[in-house]
């Protein structure tokens, strides 16, 4: 009789103790990825995305559901390098890493929707999508640091925790008390749509992107060329510094009908002489021709009647020397605020530079390389000897999208040197026989007889 009693004791406390548990939330193994977009100024993480392993209902969420904190931080495997600290307006530099802007704190949530594994809206799913304000000021968002003794930009760690604030109701059960920490890797489309290799030229190696239509029709190939942040040995940096990836985009490709795109990337600067930095010459030049070279022979469907080259600044100038010393290569050029000065340009580099059709790009608040002493001189120069030349020259390098205003309300400035902005968004605009036409569409239509 006594067992018995026991036993009943035993069973009712276990349906109270299941009864009881039902109404709380049960441990979950959350998990978080981050979404890696590539803006004017560069990538920006601008989504966060939790797998929160029980199925809700569209709705389940709003902006209130969680807090999200951003730590940012150099890579315990990167050497202890410098940087700028521009949060502060300050200059100072010390041989500690040192993150540019704000090294942690509180993003500000934008929107928060139940989605797929991708981060789209979804009517239901274990997945939540936790969208960022982004900004060209919002330094928290940023994946990417300036050091300033390597003069190169360099991933970072960019560490989260999203803390739930308030419960998220389901058909089987509540979720609440979740702490999410555990990174399950990034979702960075742009920049994935692009392959990296590094291949070796007369003792020098060169990282490079490159990204192929998918058909197997002729296309032409773009190559671009980037500046001096950008430098190193990992090109993901090259291609997403600052919006390369957009020559993949398909409102870009669409201009040519598909077009291979070629991004190399030199482990220093493209204006790293023989003499000095910026002397008219590159150690890097002749195998840069030959890695652009043998991409097209490994590549049978790139017209090779149809290669354009550009570049920004550092890149800019490495484009002037390719098409002064090897302008047959080449059925166009698109020098961005270019870097070559023009007193080391000759009159005999002019009229071989005067056989490619050129579009420059600049703007007159350029500090960096002064218009003056560049791009506006060998721009006369090129109009005098009668070569097919354009120029868009913009008074400042100011947002375009609406998006991002100054406290006056006037579209919010860049860096006056940054006009390869422009160039990526096809904002260059020039009239060519009474008619507007952009540079893409400019570009396109080039070829090499």
């Amino acid at each position: 009789m006594r067992n018995i009693y026991w036993k009943v004791l035993i069973f009712i406390a276990v349906v109270l103790s299941c009864n009881f548990s039902a109404g709380l939330a049960k441990p979950v193994e959350a998990t978080y990825r981050s979404v890696i977009d590539v803006n004017d100024w560069g990538p920006t993480i601008s989504k966060v995305i939790v797998d929160i392993g029980s199925e809700v209902d569209e709705g389940a969420v709003d902006k209130e559901t969680f807090k999200v904190y951003v730590k940012r931080s150099v890579p315990h495997k990167e050497s202890a390098g410098t940087s700028m600290d521009l949060s502060q307006n300050s200059s100072t530099i010390t041989e500690e890493p040192k993150i540019l802007g704000d090294r942690e704190g509180y993003r500000e949530i934008k929107n928060v929707y139940v989605s797929d594994k991708n981060g789209q809206s979804a009517k239901k799913g274990h997945y939540i999508a936790i969208e960022m304000q982004v900004g060209p000021k919002i330094t928290l968002g940023l994946p990417l640091n300036f050091d300033l003794k390597a003069k190169q930009n360099k991933w970072i760690d960019c560490t989260y925790t999203i803390t739930q604030q308030k419960p998220i109701k389901s058909a089987h059960r509540n979720v609440e008390g979740l702490i999410v920490t555990k990174f399950a890797g990034s979702i960075k489309s742009s920049i994935d749509a692009f392959t990296f290799d590094k291949v070796t030229y007369n003792d020098i190696t060169l990282s490079y992107g490159s990204f192929e239509p998918k058909d197997k029709e002729k296309h032409p190939l773009i190559i671009w060329l980037h500046g001096m942040g950008e430098g190193g040995t990992d090109a993901s940096i090259a291609v997403a510094g600052n919006k390369a990836v957009n020559f993949a985009d398909p409102k870009i490709q669409a201009y040519f009908g598909g077009a291979y795109v070629l991004v190399p990337q030199a482990k220093t600067f493209w204006m790293d002489g023989f003499h000095e930095f910026g002397d008219g010459t590159s150690k890097y030049e002749d195998s840069l021709m030959a890695l652009i070279r043998n991409y097209v022979s490994l590549h049978k469907e790139i017209d090779s009647n149809r290669i354009y080259l550009g570049g920004d600044s550092n890149g800019g100038y490495m484009t002037m020397l390719l098409i002064r010393d090897y302008p047959k290569e080449f059925a166009a050029a698109f020098p961005t605020c270019e870097a070559l000065k023009d007193s080391l340009i000759t009159d005999e580099d002019i009229e071989k530079m005067k056989t490619v059709p050129i579009w420059f790009t600049a703007a007159k608040t350029d500090e960096v390389v002064p218009p003056i002493e560049y791009v506006i001189p060998t721009y006369q120069r090129l109009v005098s000897a009668g070569a097919n030349v354009q120029f868009s020259f913009f008074d400042n390098v100011s947002d375009r999208t609406g998006l991002y205003k100054k406290a006056d309300g006037t579209p919010f400035e860049y860096n006056g040197h940054w006009s390869w902005i422009y160039v990526y968004n096809n904002d260059c605009i020039v009239k060519v026989n009474d008619k507007q036409i952009s540079l893409m569409e400019w570009l396109a239509k080039q070829q090499r007889f």
